[in-house]
Parts: C-alpha cells; sequence; structure tokens
C-alpha cells in the first residue's frame, strides 16, 4: 500500500518521478525523501535491527536504477519489490554475520517473549519474515507475493503457513 496521498488526482511519487527523469535532481531529492517512511515500513519487520540499513540499500538501488522504471505509475510496486529484496539480502547478510550466542536465543516459556513483536519475529529466517510482511502487513495476494520474492506460488504458500505457524508458536509461549 502506498503512502497516502493528499495530492488530489495526480500521485505526488508519480509526478515526481517523470520531473526526476528529465533531469530535475530537485525533483529526485523530493521523491527519495517522499519514499523513505514507505520504504523503512517494508524493511524494518524484515531486516529487524538492520531495518536502518536495508531502508538504506534499497534508497541506493532506487536512485541508481530509476531509469529503468518503464511506468511510473508502478512507481510503489517496484519500490515494494526492491525493497523485498533489499530487505531480506541484507537481513541474510547480518544472521551470517552474527552468530547466534546462547544468551541471545530466548528460553522456552520466557514471559518477555510473548509480549515483543520484534522478538518473536527475529526468531524467524527473512524468507519467512518477507512473506509474512508482504501478506499480513501490505495485504499482498500469495501469487502476488510469490512474484515479488521470485518463487512459485505453492513455496510462498508454505512459506507464509510455516512463518504463521512459528510466529502463533512463539507468541503463545
Amino acid at each position: 500500500m502506498p503512502p497516502a496521498e493528499a495530492d488530489g488526482p495526480v500521485d505526488r511519487g508519480v509526478a515526481l518521478v517523470r520531473a526526476a527523469r528529465r533531469g530535475d535532481t530537485l525533483a529526485l531529492h523530493d521523491l527519495l525523501d517522499h519514499l523513505t517512511p514507505y520504504i523503512a515500513r517494508i524493511c524494518r519487520p524484515i531486516a529487524l535491527e538492520d531495518g536502518p540499513d536495508a531502508t538504506q540499500e534499497a534508497l541506493v538501488a532506487v536512485f541508481t536504477s530509476l531509469r529503468s522504471l518503464r511506468e511510473p505509475e508502478a512507481l510503489y510496486g517496484w519500490v515494494r519489490a526492491i525493497s523485498v529484496r533489499e530487505a531480506v539480502r541484507v537481513a541474510g547478510r547480518a544472521a551470517r554475520a552474527r552468530p547466534a550466542e546462547l544468551p541471545d536465543v530466548p528460553e522456552r516459556g520466557d514471559p518477555q517473549l510473548a509480549a515483543d513483536i520484534d522478538d518473536v519475529l527475529a526468531r524467524l529466517s527473512p524468507a519467512h519474515r518477507a512473506v509474512l510482511v508482504l501478506r499480513d502487513v501490505e495485504g499482498m495476494d500469495e501469487e502476488a507475493a510469490a512474484a515479488l520474492l521470485g518463487v512459485p506460488a505453492g513455496t510462498a504458500k508454505s512459506r507464509l503457513h510455516r512463518a504463521r505457524q512459528s510466529f502463533r508458536r512463539a507468541w503463545s509461549a
């Protein structure tokens, strides 16, 4: 879901894309400012504490790839795809860089776990967090989420099932 707009019939983001592609550097700056909260809202729940890094990586990717956007009207879907890809990549890289230490693994039945959504999300893999965010936060259907993640619809459906199951189990612990 794109950011709320109050500009009337012409979407501000689309207008900024058109101006930026014409070479208007102020419009490019305004476009990136306009997209930052939207990108952060997607990256944070997937990349967790590395959400700001994922947001920055996604903004860089949007900046460097803006000319490849064929239809400015597809801006938010295009940005969503970039954001998810970068968030999963950053989260995976961070997970490999930080080996789990015993104190970082929550004890079964820890009451703090049930109260903290971030803790519960942190226990999911980046791939499971991504499909959960796309379906339950962004409201995408399974086929669209699968296409965005570059996996078959059945894979997205099974990941979503496992992610929801794991989330429920951790939440009720």
